[in-house]
């Protein structure tokens, strides 16, 4: 008797996501179209949930996955040498990986699951480590970042697992987030961690450019609120507390995931907190309507004194569910975010004025680092396109807003192409030279490539960016990279 094929009945995303990917070693990566900017001279490194199954058991929630990291190197051409491009891929060595991987099932609890074993056993494995946020490109290592542990560093080139990291600083029960700032000005870099208790605490990192933490703060919060981000508006570090709280006992005996211990509680507002970045003591703090947000944009400071920030804004929680789905290759519910700015005054942490000011679902958006913390006029982010179903399709675009004629420039993929969140690089040999990276996933053929545009394209330049305008770059991976999450640029030195 013939089995259906669950991936005939899916969406194209679904095949890079059910499949767990594959690693591969350095490897040089062929130009499909166009050729490489000289200019283009670094690494760019993603990271994101590769592996979603074990032994046909998948996990939980698309959080769950274990993290795997994607390097690719932009080589100038030398005395000898011509240059080119190498990627690499590979999963990050994390305890709990090997532990899992060697049992060939799931032991411990995460975002979305409980721990296997007897009810007595369960406290010991309440979580994994599971490295698959985000990316810090350090000077001599390469930081994966998730939500509630340590960093683990691997190496630049080869990225080799070398195992947790402490940045010289943090203690046990002090996660470092996914989400740091780093100050182009300064140098410094930022980041939280959210540690949960009876008396939860919101801990503030300072480093300096090597990720040596100089600086530790700790606030009390009330209760325990799902924290993802924050935002560097010039001298003020801000963050927006959701109101989505935790439930610690059911979690503590193996009982819930996380994900099943949250509640929303739009009775309780958005909670505005905001700290001095020489002291990271609190300035103010404020409460406000209700809504919930995964990631800013940017945040400055204008000529008034208000801080101004950008961010992609959700009416609920129900995003959370949308990307449980998104773990099963299928999604059916409808959770889109749009892009809003609203103005706070720093004294008192009350907001002065809250516009929308893009009514496309999006996400994922960033600016070009030379811009964090200060004012910026363009945002790049990941669209859904407007000829897709945004319930069932995951972004198909990738655009440029213009933040003061409110004008939006896009580039759709086509159908069953999916982009992966843009990453704003800056030319080496031209400073008002810029490029877009994206690493897309072609479900008409199963393939992954890396796409280099011209920044010039976008807005920011006068020039739209269409699909009929061409990519400067096409080059080809050597196995399909699922889509994943967050990314960085490290220059070459």
């Amino acid at each position: 008797m013939k089995t259906s094929n669950p991936l005939l009945s899916k969406r194209a995303w679904s095949k890079a996501i059910l499949t767990p990917a594959q690693e591969f070693s350095l490897t040089p990566l062929p130009i499909i179209q166009g050729k490489i900017p000289p200019g283009l001279r670094g690494t760019l490194y993603r990271n994101g949930p590769g592996k979603l199954e074990r032994n046909g058991v998948r996990v939980g929630h698309w959080f769950d996955g274990d993290g795997a990291i994607l390097a690719v190197h932009f080589t100038p051409p030398s005395p000898g040498d011509k240059g080119g491009v190498t990627a690499t891929y590979r999963y990050v060595q994390t305890a709990g990986y090997q532990e899992e991987e060697a049992a060939n099932e799931y032991l411990y609890g995460n975002y979305g699951m409980t721990p296997k074993g007897p009810f007595w056993q369960r406290g010991k494995r309440q979580v994994k480590n599971a490295a698959n946020t985000s990316v810090l490109a350090l000077p001599d290592k390469l930081l994966a970042l998730w939500e509630g542990g340590f960093p683990y560093a691997l190496d630049l080139q080869t990225l080799e697992t070398k195992g947790i990291d402490d940045l010289n600083g943090l203690k046990k029960g002090f996660p470092y987030s996914a989400h740091y700032k780093t100050d182009p000005r300064t140098g410094f870099i930022y980041n939280f961690g959210v540690t949960p208790g009876a008396t939860t605490q919101l801990n503030i990192y300072k480093s300096d450019a090597s990720g040596n933490i100089l600086q530790i703060t700790h606030t009390p919060l009330e209760g325990v609120p799902l924290l993802h981000d924050f935002v560097l508006a010039g001298p003020y570090l801000v963050f927006f507390i959701s109101p989505v709280y935790i439930s610690l006992f059911p979690i503590l005996f193996g009982w819930k995931s996380y994900c099943d211990s949250m509640q929303w509680k739009p009775e309780l507002g958005t909670k505005i907190l905001i700290f001095d970045c020489e002291t990271l003591s609190l300035v103010s703090q404020g409460e406000t309507d209700p809504w919930y947000q995964w990631h800013f944009a940017n945040g400055y400071v204008d000529e008034e004194g208000f801080i101004i920030v950008d961010f992609a804004r959700y009416d609920d929680f129900s995003t959370n569910e949308r990307l449980r789905e998104v773990a099963m290759g299928e999604t059916h519910t409808m959770a889109e975010s749009t892009l809003w700015r609203v103005s706070i005054d720093p004294q008192t942490a009350l907001i002065k004025s809250n516009e929308q000011l893009l009514d496309r679902s999006c996400e994922f958006p960033i600016v070009s680092p030379f811009d964090v913390g200060q004012k910026h006029r363009y945002i790049y982010l990941s669209l859904h396109g407007k000829n897709v179903d945004p319930c069932q399709e995951l972004y198909n675009a990738i655009a440029c807003f213009d933040t003061e004629t409110h004008r939006l420039t896009e580039r759709d993929f086509g159908e069953n192409c999916y982009p992966m969140e843009p990453i704003f690089v800056p030319d080496a040999l031209d400073p008002k030279q810029g490029w877009l990276l994206t690493v897309v996933y072609d479900g008409n053929i199963d393939k992954s490539f890396v796409w280099v545009l011209d920044a010039q394209g976008c807005e920011a330049f006068g020039v739209p960016l269409g699909r009929d305008r061409a990519p400067l770059c096409i080059l080809e991976l050597p196995h399909v990279v699922p889509m994943g999450f967050h990314g960085t640029w490290k220059p070459a030195s």
